[in-house]
């Protein structure tokens, strides 16, 4: 039975302390931010001191151009936050309120980051057991020591499990789970077929198990995902379905190109 966003709109993380991270990741504020400190020193420098300037004129555009990009990032990041636009917590409701599941068995979240979508699976279905799989590099800061704080702290602690993996060959035996999810994992996994990846994370799902995959899955990454579902139908798949989800079901296009979202689209179905 799937659950609405509605009903887990009472279901609020990182009301207690919680680390969960960002997708604009905190490097690339900083990245961004250096730039622009050092365009602001060259500057000074080179009208001050050099008496270049030609060369301060074009640092000083450099400056304006790095603030400008600095601000719209830090807007971004106050969009994504679960304190701010909310925008990630809306994503895993979507993606929740699209499994028809009855929450009564194992879920596995691919790609979990820091634990928050496994986290609001666990607090949506009380009875589910819930384990989450990351390679964790070193991008966004996230690791097993935070999901497990952050679950601990949220009070499921006892039904979620995070382990290291790679989502190119799960550890787990065929038919292990009855419900999987994945949100904004596989395009980040370089070199590697997404819709391998994505028949991967099926492999694990249990006979009459239910999924639900949310990423960008724009043509120039995934191919043709009309022929992909076909395929999926043919082996025996039920409901399977690709939904958009920038066309305004929790973003508009406008958000989805301004916070970097656009071609996001939803797999779900039945196993």
């Amino acid at each position: 039975m799937k659950i609405s966003e509605i009903e887990q709109s009472g279901i609020h993380l990182g009301t207690h302390g919680e680390k969960y991270g960002n997708w604009m990741s905190a490097p690339v504020l900083y990245m961004v931010g250096g730039l622009l400190a050092l365009a602001v020193v060259l500057a000074v420098l080179l009208f001050t001191v050099f008496r270049l300037t030609v060369l301060g004129v074009i640092f000083v555009i450099a400056a304006a151009i790095f603030l400008v990009l600095l601000g719209w990032i830090a807007w971004i990041r106050r969009q994504y936050s679960f304190d701010g636009g909310g925008m990630m917590e809306r994503v895993h409701q979507t993606i929740l309120s699209h499994l028809d599941y009855d929450g009564k068995g194992t879920l596995l979240d691919v790609g979990c980051g820091s634990g928050a979508l496994s986290i609001q699976a666990a607090l949506t279905w009380p009875e589910t057991k819930v384990t989450g799989i990351d390679y964790w590099g070193a991008a966004y800061g996230y690791g097993r020591a935070m999901c497990e704080k952050n679950a601990a702290s949220e009070g499921v602690a006892a039904r979620c499990v995070f382990k290291h993996g790679d989502a190119n060959k799960l550890d787990f035996p065929d038919e292990s789970f009855d419900a999987v999810v994945s949100n904004y994992v596989y395009h980040n996994i370089m070199g590697s077929d997404k819709r391998a990846l994505l028949l991967e994370t099926l492999r694990v799902l249990k006979k009459g198990g239910v999924f639900a995959i949310h990423d960008l899955m724009e043509p120039s990454r995934y191919g043709d995902m009309d022929e992909f579902l076909r395929k999926l139908r043919e082996d025996g798949f039920q409901e399977a379905q690709l939904l958009p989800t920038a066309d305004g079901s929790f973003m508009t296009p406008w958000e989805g190109k301004t916070l970097f979202l656009s071609g996001s689209a939803l797999l779900v179905g039945r196993k």
